[in-house]
């Protein structure tokens, strides 16, 4: 008998992700740590949110491009309506020849009470759809004059005439509309945290039947499943924090559509609202709430939403990270860890993938 490594089909390390600096935080310099450990690790992608603290989406690019040599860096997201779409243009381009192609560019909506507080209409599907379109002729080096549209007016908008750049686009996606967008008009989306099975499979059929109707190859819109991974490695108060606590918020903030999205009972939704604990809150859960907070949390809100997760021992984690590949998805972020709480999972995806032969 030999024994030795031999693939039973599960993707490679470099098909899972991370989110850097996830949740708050309060030094921006962790990133450059995290960076090199997810390479050491070999994970294919590092994926950046913007939150306009310490976390402003073009440093933290740069950073991450300059640390690194071979995983790529994904915004998800930035907004298209906070910087002028000649300076993302740049930003995109620059950030392609720093990294040697490695850069992928991902827009979303924003939140809504964050954009309106700033004074900015809310983002469109027609406005993103057209944003996508834009960018794609300024990295040919086109020059587009006397632009009247969707995104404003602008009498010239140019790069550098010389510029023939294939850049990759992203979006997150969580609707309808924009799923369908997604599989229109860019090259890779990130679907939203909390997902069922159900769900995810469903979604992902919908990117890639908009991907075909667009006259696209479907298998070009790379999707990657954002789902929250956390171990039992970690105390069991940071645990809650990163499950309960966060749920809790994404339900704070859009509930309705993450509830109709998985088709669950939004009469069990109204419940959570009305919860006596929820009303106390006096900000997000996961930045406000309090341990005993956060287990009353965990009391009203359903096992099976909260079962939309790798948690438990790194090696279920693994598996059930796997097992995102069976809905369809083409990577997987592994939401709510940082390379070095990720360390055992990627271990355990590792050995599985070895039988004996």
């Amino acid at each position: 008998m030999r024994t030795g490594p031999a693939p039973t089909g599960r993707p490679g390390v470099d098909r899972l992700g991370f989110y850097a600096l996830g949740g708050h935080v309060e030094s921006p310099r962790d990133l450059l740590a995290e960076i090199r450990l997810a390479e050491e690790l070999g994970l294919g992608n590092a994926f950046l949110s913007e939150r306009l603290n310490v976390k402003e989406a073009c440093s933290l690019s740069g950073a991450a491009g300059a640390v690194s040599e071979r995983i790529d860096i994904t915004t998800a997201a930035t907004n298209i309506n906070t910087r002028h779409p000649a300076i993302t243009a740049a930003f995109a381009s620059t950030m392609h020849r720093l990294t040697g192609g490695r850069f992928v560019l991902g827009i979303g909506r924003g939140l809504r009470p964050q954009i309106a507080a700033m004074g900015l209409k809310q983002t469109t599907t027609v406005q993103m759809e057209e944003f996508a379109h834009l960018m794609r002729r300024l990295w040919r080096g086109e020059t587009v004059r006397d632009y009247d549209g969707p995104l404003g007016t602008f009498p010239a908008l140019k790069l550098d005439p010389t510029f023939d750049e294939d850049i990759r686009l992203g979006t997150t996606a969580f609707g309808p509309a924009t799923l369908a967008l997604a599989g229109r008009a860019f090259d890779l989306v990130v679907l939203h945290t909390f997902f069922s099975d159900e769900t995810t499979a469903r979604v992902v059929q919908e990117v890639r039947d908009a991907a075909e109707q667009a006259g696209r190859d479907p298998a070009a819109v790379k999707i990657w499943s954002c789902y929250a991974t956390v171990t039992d490695e970690i105390d069991e108060q940071t645990f809650v924090k990163k499950t309960v606590g966060r749920l809790a918020t994404y339900l704070q903030v859009y509930g309705d559509l993450l509830v109709s999205t998985n088709r669950w009972d939004p009469a069990l939704l109204e419940e959570f609202r009305r919860s006596e604990v929820v009303g106390e809150l006096d900000g997000w859960a996961d930045a406000v709430a309090t341990p005993e907070q956060l287990e009353r949390l965990r009391a009203v809100l359903p096992a099976e939403w909260l079962d939309c997760a790798a948690t438990g021992s790194p090696e279920r984690c693994a598996d059930r990270v796997a097992a995102q590949f069976d809905l369809g998805v083409d990577g997987v972020i592994m939401h709510g860890a940082t390379p070095s709480e990720l360390v055992s999972v990627v271990e355990a995806y590792r050995a599985a993938d070895r039988v004996l032969a």
